[in-house]
């Protein structure tokens, strides 16, 4: 039953019900406004459920975010970001599995160490810089990157919605790239893992965000490399939010 508290529909009900035939009889006008009355307090008493959302971030350094500050990297950035774009009442949780210098096949391990539970509302992974600066055989990174992708689906709500995919930034663009001796060599594998990862998720239907060439502007623009001179920067990874932002958004809700 709606309610009657506001003064105004209150003076008009009593003034109808106290015409001489004691019958309410209202005007289109004055329903209307009795309409816009009635919308109004039920806005102002409507209650607003507060959500849980839980995001999980798989990788490696670029995960965690080497040689940043612990809120640099990109999962932290973008669960503040996501914060400012959702509800006050809201609560994002994130959870990170990662650790510098982790192949596909650390993370596998990682993952089923920490057996996270299964109810991400968002799981992101970024993977395969280590396979490829390790000389890992490309094959391993064909055989083990589907296996991480079920494993993001299943801790997803089982929801491959719920899962995106991060490309491998290139370090060939950075001083240490550069001092290498095969800086070209090392762009032409990364774009060699980053086709494969794209190709699968194309396949599967799963979001893949490039963020490679973000990481390509990093002799040009020095800003986006980190003080160890060979991960990406604070700034470096608030581009990749920006990017990944509406994508999570969108996800998320």
């Amino acid at each position: 039953m709606k309610s009657l508290a506001h003064p105004l529909l209150f003076m008009l009900i009593l003034l109808y019900t106290c015409s001489t035939n004691n019958e309410i009889v209202f005007s289109e006008d004055d329903e209307e406004i009795i309409e816009e009355i009635i919308d109004e307090e039920d806005n102002q008493n409507q209650v607003t459920i507060p959500h849980t959302f839980n995001i999980l971030s798989l990788g490696d350094s670029y995960t965690i975010g080497q040689s940043v500050c612990e809120t640099c990297s990109f999962p932290e950035q973008l669960k503040f970001s996501l914060i400012s774009e959702f509800a006050e009442q809201d609560t994002f949780n994130l959870n990170i599995i990662a650790q510098t210098g982790w192949t596909t096949n650390n993370l596998i391990n990682a993952i089923t160490i920490n057996n996270p539970e299964n109810n991400k509302d968002l799981v992101t992974l970024l993977i395969g810089v280590n396979n490829q600066y390790q000389n890992k055989p490309f094959s391993l990174y064909e055989e083990e990157f589907p296996i991480l992708i079920s494993k993001a689906i299943q801790l997803a709500k089982n929801d491959k919605t719920n899962v995106v995919v991060v490309s491998i930034p290139d370090y060939a663009y950075t001083p240490f790239g550069q001092n290498s001796s095969n800086s070209e060599n090392i762009s032409a594998e990364i774009n060699q893992y980053n086709a494969f990862a794209q190709n699968y998720c194309n396949q599967q239907n799963i979001t893949f965000v490039n963020i490679t060439d973000i990481t390509r502007q990093g002799l040009n623009n020095t800003n986006l490399v980190a003080t160890d001179g060979l991960h990406p920067s604070a700034l470096a990874y608030s581009l990749f939010v920006q990017r990944l932002l509406p994508i999570a958004i969108e996800k998320i809700q």
